[in-house]
């Protein structure tokens, strides 16, 4: 990894402030990320990706270049089979990302996703993410035989997430895989996160050989102001089937994936210049991803962005907001942020469930942002 020299990066925000040190980065931290204020009495403060193409919309292009500069830093793997696992909802389209690029250094390899909406399916294992505004996590063995032999005898083990602060989510899913699981064949693992903030806490904690992978390594110091309220935090803590169907195929990673489909959208054509945005909705977010890909590479002018029920106040690195209910049934809040102040021609809304799930008020928001609004629904 090449370093390049920064200095202390601070953003004084109303509830405190936030003082990032890098120690090692790629890539200069104002064009990795921002701060905003987090709705959650657990954590006041989020790093908000400007690569990530979750809460601030960004071209397909920056995107895969990202997953390129994490796959470039990967050690060589040994033989055998390879689990990569990306963490829901944010790094599950990350986690893909960076599996594609590795997938063919990896031959018997396979990605899995966590989720938080149950699935059918045989169940590996649960595991929580405890700072987070949705703690519990699922995790399936794939239905297909060869992916599910991959899992199972798994010697080499990828944990993908858009940070590490602790890295106890890390340890509490190796736990999880180990004891729970039976994956007792991981020998390595390896991390690989945007920004690590962990320093050595993740290789004290893991019984095995770990090698990070990072774009920025550093510390934080959070320094809260005493004055400030206490954030009241919406009821999103929620792992459950919701009234809607999923009626989607889940071969992105939910139940296992080897190769992407790539077929979300595979008439859709656009012109040149064309301002489009690609919005994927929850969890799904890799097919929707590769369909802006493609339209980028047609020559439109594409960003790329997508719902989430992560709840994140507006000001500083969140210019705007957009809440509606859940396209999942589940009757809890769901967002878009940072497209409601933009214009685009055409938005396309992609959905891994029922058109008619898509709040109505949702529609209408993004009809003021653009033209043309089309709702994809995967089958």
């Amino acid at each position: 990894m090449t370093a390049i020299s920064s200095p202390l990066w601070r953003k004084t925000l109303t509830c405190g402030t936030l003082s990032v040190t890098p120690n090692v980065n790629t890539i200069p931290l104002d064009d990795l990320f921002d701060v905003a204020e987090r709705r959650n009495p657990k954590r006041a403060f989020l790093f908000v990706s400007k690569v990530l193409g979750r809460h601030i919309p960004v071209s397909p292009a920056t995107m895969r270049g990202v997953y390129r500069q994490l796959a470039a830093q990967f050690p060589v793997l040994p033989e055998g089979p390879v689990l990569f696992i990306g963490m829901a909802e944010t790094a599950v389209g990350l986690g893909a990302g960076v599996f594609d690029e590795m997938r063919q250094r990896a031959p018997e390899s396979v990605y899995l996703s966590s989720t938080r909406h149950p699935v059918s399916g045989e169940l590996l294992c649960e595991f929580k993410e405890d700072h987070s505004h949705a703690t519990d996590h699922l995790l399936y063995l794939p239905a297909h035989v060869e992916l599910r032999r991959r899992v199972q005898n798994a010697r080499t083990l990828v944990l993908i997430d858009d940070e590490a602060t602790t890295g106890n989510t890390f340890i509490n899913l190796l736990a999880a895989l180990r004891n729970d699981a039976g994956l007792t064949g991981i020998e390595r693992v390896i991390t690989v996160t945007l920004t690590d903030w962990s320093g050595e806490a993740i290789a004290r904690a893991c019984p095995l050989p770990v090698t990070t992978v990072a774009l920025v390594r550093g510390d934080w110091h959070w320094e809260k102001n005493p004055d400030a309220p206490i954030p009241i935090m919406p009821a999103v803590n929620v792992t459950a089937s919701g009234s809607v169907p999923v009626t989607g195929r889940q071969n992105w990673g939910r139940l296992g994936m080897d190769a992407p489909a790539g077929d979300l959208g595979k008439d859709i054509v656009a012109s040149v210049g064309e301002k489009i945005l690609v919005l994927g909705t929850s969890e799904f977010i890799w097919e929707p991803f590769l369909l802006a890909e493609r339209l980028e590479r047609q020559g439109a002018e594409v960003k790329y962005s997508s719902t989430t029920r992560s709840p994140i106040a507006t000001g500083f690195a969140i210019q705007s907001a957009i809440a509606f209910s859940d396209n999942y049934g589940l009757g809890i809040p769901n967002y878009v942020y940072n497209v409601a102040h933009q214009q685009f021609d055409r938005i396309l809304l992609c959905s891994e469930t029922p058109a008619d799930s898509l709040d109505p008020a949702l529609i209408a928001a993004l009809s003021r942002v653009a033209p043309q609004v089309e709702v994809l629904s995967y089958e």
